[in-house]
């Protein structure tokens, strides 16, 4: 079984939000979220209808470590979107991941050209697998597990109809 994994979030690494703000993740602001909200789901991007994993199937895990929150889950091979999700992901098309969280506890920052927000403690709903992410390479998806080539293979013969 092949697994996506990598950081959904790096702790302190800035994002500009729309132009309009700095936005950078205290380290463990999602600490207290994933003790009483545990349920995460990850999806194809921010499509609640497309979903690829989550904690209480076991499908998803989440570590809060200190460079920032790791995840790795497992798509279902069998599914159309969990073979799409690796293929995308193994070819290399699908490499950053965004968030759908919101802020409980913040700091601002209003010196400078930019304001500065730091989000010291969210809810965390969920993680997207998307193409351009607002934390751009500092969030990660990749490949582990059996090896990109076979996934490939893989998903050509089954997009031609052959057994697998």
């Amino acid at each position: 079984m092949a697994e996506v994994s990598g950081y959904a979030i790096q702790w302190g690494q800035p994002a500009i939000i729309a132009g309009l703000f700095e936005e950078r993740f205290a380290r463990g602001a999602f600490n207290q979220s994933l003790v009483d909200n545990p349920d995460v789901a990850v999806l194809w991007a921010h499509d609640s209808s497309r979903p690829l994993a989550r904690v209480s199937n076991r499908s998803l895990t989440l570590r809060s470590d200190n460079v920032g929150l790791f995840y790795s889950f497992t798509p279902d091979e069998k599914s159309p979107l969990g073979q799409e999700a690796l293929a995308s992901v193994g070819s290399g098309l699908v490499n950053e991941v965004s968030i759908g969280f919101s802020s409980i506890e913040e700091e601002w920052d209003d010196n400078g050209e930019l304001p500065k927000r730091l989000i010291t403690r969210a809810f965390l709903g969920e993680i997207s697998l998307v193409v351009w992410g607002a934390y751009g390479k500092t969030t990660s998806a990749s490949l582990s597990g059996r090896s990109t080539t076979a996934i490939r293979a893989e998903a050509a013969m089954k997009a031609r109809h052959i057994p697998v």
